[in-house]
């Protein structure tokens, strides 16, 4: 039976939202794949041991009074682990699902994007994942390119097509990913909407189809200041970039790092302490 590499996070006290969202918030360099509540903390899966043990590191910096475990956890059906805990996501027209919901009914005019619980990246739940969404629907994507950096489990990847663009691609650097992101095309009918692809941006490379209009990117404030000329390269002129992933203290860091790269913010949507951006590349005559 495969096992999946964990840290177990127990606090003194069961710790306030804030406490642990910071604590999450700075793990997420280590790609975490899962979080999953325990009484008095939580358990965070990653793709390999080498993450999990930067996840310790990372962990044991920002809360010094929690104790950490690693372990490895049998995987026992993470779908049906799940059912009792995932429920449908509404944001705008959108309803993400997994799939014992996929029946329910639903609103007119509202579309359902089903995904099917995994390690991989991505649920919905997620607030950075449901605020990319929001900002994604302000967006004209009609007859446009959409390339979805670090897709996870592929929601975004998946309502860039059902929202009319005319060519998406999504990329990430976890083959895992990838796997999940495939599987949920086709649950949703869309394998042939999205040209899935592995790639590692800190390993230049030409993804088909660059610039694109619109760049969606759902990874860390970390990496998007790290990369964020890269990001900016991948936009058209007069092109868009919608980013989440990073929370109110790293907002000037973002928004700085961007601007060093040509970008300029025109949008902004909150979450308690969650932000998506959207950027733009203006046209230069």
């Amino acid at each position: 039976m495969r096992s999946f590499p964990a840290i177990e996070l127990r606090w003194p006290a069961p710790p306030d939202e804030a406490a642990l969202e910071r604590v999450l918030a700075e793990l997420d360099e280590a790609h975490p794949t899962a979080v999953e509540e325990t009484g008095s903390g939580v358990r965070v899966f990653f793709g390999n041991s080498s993450e999990r043990a930067r996840a310790h590191d990372l962990a044991r910096a920002a809360a010094p009074d929690i104790a950490i475990t690693s372990l490895d956890v049998p995987d026992e059906q993470w779908a049906e682990r799940s059912q009792a805990m995932l429920t449908p996501v509404r944001v705008g027209r959108f309803v993400v699902s997994p799939p014992w919901h996929a029946d329910d009914p639903m609103e007119p005019d509202v579309e359902r994007l089903i995904v099917q619980p995994s390690m991989g990246f991505g649920t919905g739940h997620h607030a950075s994942t449901r605020l990319c969404l929001r900002l994604l629907q302000d967006v004209s994507l009609d007859r446009r390119s959409v390339l979805d950096v670090g897709t996870g489990s592929g929601i975004l990847a998946m309502a860039a097509a059902r929202l009319g663009a005319s060519a998406v691609v999504a990329i990430d650097a976890d083959a895992d990913a990838l796997i999940s992101a495939r599987e949920n095309l086709e649950l949703n009918d869309l394998t042939g909407a999205v040209d899935v692809r592995l790639v590692d941006l800190a390993a230049p490379a030409t993804i088909p189809g660059q610039p694109f209009a619109v760049v969606l990117a759902n990874l860390t404030g970390g990496m998007l200041r790290r990369e964020a000329r890269v990001l900016a390269g991948l936009v058209g002129a007069g092109g868009a970039l919608i980013t989440s992933g990073f929370q109110d203290e790293e907002v000037d860091e973002v928004v700085a790092a961007f601007a060093a790269a040509g970008l300029t913010q025109v949008a902004r949507a909150d979450d308690e302490r969650w932000v998506a951006m959207q950027f733009k590349l203006e046209v230069r005559s």
